[in-house]
């Protein structure tokens, strides 16, 4: 499976940006981003699931982030509104099939992308 993401770079606070991440598996039940800031652990940002609620959100993202999927296309999206400092990360997507308990857990995801850098500046 392999997942390339895309879509990272350098915008100002309250800017926007859209990552993609195309997957080349259709096959998995749940598509998420997470995210890694400098010095910190990799943190939940997003995540879709097939048939399954959602989607899902963590508070630090609810109301600025969409994420989205289109099905044709096996792409992941997730368009990043009124950007801040704090938003500045790697952001990578992950596919898998985990239980509704582990959504937003890193550990629910087999395959992951490269992951794409964002930079928020102030």
């Amino acid at each position: 499976v392999q997942l390339q993401a895309s879509g990272g770079g350098l915008v100002q606070a309250g800017g926007s940006l859209r990552l993609t991440c195309a997957a080349s598996d259709r096959t998995f039940r749940s598509y998420a981003w997470f995210r890694q800031a400098p010095a910190k652990e990799r943190e939940f940002v997003a995540a879709i699931v097939k048939s399954g609620g959602g989607p899902y959100y963590s508070d630090s993202v609810k109301g600025r982030f969409t994420i989205a999927r289109d099905n044709a296309k096996n792409t992941l999206y997730l368009e990043m509104n009124s950007l801040k400092p704090e938003d500045t990360a790697v952001y990578y997507c992950a596919v898998g099939n985990p239980i509704i308990t582990y959504v937003r857990a890193s550990e629910g995801y087999r395959y992951w992308g490269q992951g794409t850098l964002v930079t928020v500046s102030s």
